[in-house]
């Protein structure tokens, strides 16, 4: 609820140098979340080790990348988004392209290289990809999400990791 006046004096400029930079407020709001997203992690920083058994290298990813959503600064740049991009979908696209959307298509990567080495069969790593990604992202991101869960969570996260490679290694196995 801001305006670009109070944005320009907050930021010692004029409000013509803040719009010479960006040409509405959701342009300079959905930059901001862009750059959060980049520098909050690499997407690729999650993948595992290629050669490993991929019961374990979906364990390691899926456990570092629920301890990254859990994180306090993921969580509120999530909720900024949610709560403010049917006002600003720019913001809603930058969030998407940088963070989620990225994520989907780096393991959706990984997951078609895995399927080439044949360690697993995903006709459509894509899908696969997002389904991974939402059996983690179930009640307790939520919870948190709403703030109805505060931490430790290390048991819990486990459990819910162990439960998703267990589904997902089943689901996609071959033969």
């Amino acid at each position: 609820a801001v305006s670009m006046d109070a944005i320009a004096r907050a930021a010692s400029v004029s409000k013509a140098t803040l719009y010479a930079h960006f040409a509405s407020k959701d342009v300079l709001f959905a930059n901001i979340i862009h750059g959060a997203c980049q520098e909050n992690v690499s997407a690729g920083d999650f993948l595992p080790d290629a050669e490993m058994d991929i019961g374990q290298a979906l364990t390691d990813l899926g456990g570092r990348m629920l301890r990254f959503l859990l994180g306090a600064r993921p969580l509120a740049i999530y909720r900024v988004v949610v709560s403010e991009g049917t006002r600003f979908p720019e913001l809603g696209r930058a969030f998407y392209d940088s963070g989620p959307g990225l994520f989907r298509t780096v393991f959706g990567d990984w997951l078609a290289r895995q399927h080439a080495a044949g360690r697993i069969r995903v006709d459509d790593p894509v899908l696969a990809a997002d389904q991974f990604i939402s059996m983690l992202r179930g009640g307790l991101y939520m919870r948190a999400t709403l703030g109805l869960a505060a931490p430790p969570w290390d048991a819990e996260i486990d459990a819910i990791v162990a439960a998703a490679v267990g589904v997902f290694v089943r689901g996609y196995a071959l033969g």
